[in-house]
């Protein structure tokens, strides 16, 4: 039996990932108290360094020092739950992959339901001209369940106007709406500071330029973002008129928009002008959860772009830094399954983490991205997330990350099919990340010019 994967300090984790080889580069953290002192009644509370802090239900309170984020212990992705050990892809494949995903439907973010709404979808717009001329625009728009005033989804699908054949095309689940509305995201130089403004809107004319369509969808279209939202959309939908509190295993929010995503890639693949085994799907922070569990489900998707996505995302939840279990749990827990709550001050007891979510993606090419500014998310975690899930991608004959030393701000690794970039700046989708997705995507999906 393989002993599980021991972690001590972000310093040590690749000793035990990867014996023989150096540990994280880390700078040294500064001091901090072993417990903040006291906010006056009313006060912000806040650490040395004047970031705002959480005190979640569970009294942990938000940690930003590298020196205190404690000991853990990582699921190994390649021992099966009975401790016998995953040496080639079928016992991958057909063992260690559906139990993992088992879990995460069981524990996270819940099983669709048999209820689930049927789609039916309909084109509104066809070729209409736009950006000048050189893009071609379609609506099309999916209606759930039978009822007319139902919820509806609306895609925006934009082609290049000269595509001859099939095309790759980048489907974008956003929290706006159209993106050329919106300005794209400022240009970023090495070194320098990032927009200030957070976005997660797409560069469409740079995405028809590199030869793909574009697909835009707003979220909450979906299904609305709020507890109080659990009985409308399509979760509504499927919970009809029954009046029992949802299962402990039921859907949340994440589930069902993962599951929209999915329906919408139903429709991409019965359109001749796309391509539809070169989809990438892209999603910032809820959302970059969201298009994580969606490739994990979902193996049509052909490469995943994760921006931000943190806590329960691509961050390792073991974790202490920045945003935890017990902050999403107390806040956010409409957006998981009801047995996720359980893990509030358990985290150790998880069955997986943000490593076997990435890895439940493999071989398929994912790239996370992170901002400098953006501690509440843990970059560091996301990076060491990254290098946790590369074993999986080695079993099966593919590169990994390609690197265990945390790079250098605004320096992407993506030489594997693993793929990190921090950019300098906040949590949003820069300029920068888009051109690593550019380069990165290109490798994979290769756009004819």
């Amino acid at each position: 039996m393989r002993n599980p994967i021991r972690v001590f300090r972000v310093a040590t984790i690749v000793g035990f990932l990867f014996p023989g080889v150096s540990g994280v580069a880390q700078t040294a953290p500064t001091a901090l108290p072993a417990t903040p002192a006291p906010a006056a009644a009313g006060a912000e509370l806040k650490d040395a360094e004047g970031r705002p802090l959480r005190r979640a239900s569970t009294g942990h309170i938000t940690n930003y020092y590298e020196d205190k984020v404690g000991a853990y212990t990582l699921p190994d992705p390649l021992v099966l739950r009975d401790g016998r050990p995953v040496r080639d892809a079928t016992t991958w494949f057909d063992q260690r992959r559906p139990e993992i995903l088992k879990l995460y439907k069981t524990e996270i973010f819940g099983h669709v339901p048999a209820t689930a709404p049927k789609v039916r979808w309909e084109v509104v717009e066809k070729n209409a001209p736009a950006l000048g001329g050189a893009a071609m625009r379609q609506r099309i728009v999916g209606h759930f369940g039978g009822a007319p005033e139902g919820p509806a989804v609306n895609v925006m699908l934009y082609f290049p106007a000269r595509a001859a054949g099939p095309v790759p095309l980048v489907l974008h689940i956003t929290f706006g709406g159209d993106p050329l509305l919106a300005p794209s995201p400022a240009p970023v130089v090495a070194g320098a500071p990032s927009p200030k403004k957070s976005s997660d809107m797409g560069p469409v004319a740079e995405v028809l330029a590199r030869g793909y369509a574009y697909a835009v969808l707003r979220y909450t279209e979906i299904q609305p973002d709020k507890a109080a939202g659990l009985t409308s959309g399509v979760i509504g939908q499927a919970r009809g008129s029954d009046p029992a509190a949802p299962a402990a295993d039921a859907w949340g929010t994440i589930g069902a928009w993962a599951w929209g995503l999915s329906r919408i890639m139903d429709y991409l693949e019965t359109d001749p002008a796309i391509d539809a085994k070169r989809i990438a799907l892209v999603g910032h922070s809820r959302l970059g959860k969201t298009v994580l569990w969606a490739g994990a489900a979902d193996p049509r998707f052909a490469l995943i772009f994760s921006s931000c996505a943190g806590e329960m995302g691509s961050a390792l939840s073991r974790r202490d830094f920045g945003e935890t279990v017990d902050d999403m749990a107390a806040g956010l827990s409409y957006q998981f399954a009801g047995n996720f709550k359980k893990y509030a001050g358990h985290w150790n007891e998880m069955p997986v983490d943000a490593h076997l979510l990435i890895a439940l993606c493999a071989p398929r090419p994912v790239l996370v991205t992170a901002g400098s500014d953006d501690l509440w998310a843990d970059p560091r975690g996301e990076f060491l997330a990254l290098v946790a899930a590369g074993p999986v991608w080695r079993l099966l004959g593919q590169p990994d990350l390609g690197t265990t030393e945390m790079p250098a701000l605004d320096r992407p690794v993506a030489s594997g099919t693993l793929a990190y970039l921090e950019h300098t700046g906040p949590h949003a989708i820069t300029s920068l990340d888009w051109e690593t997705f550019f380069a990165f995507a290109g490798r994979y999906l290769r756009p004819r010019k």
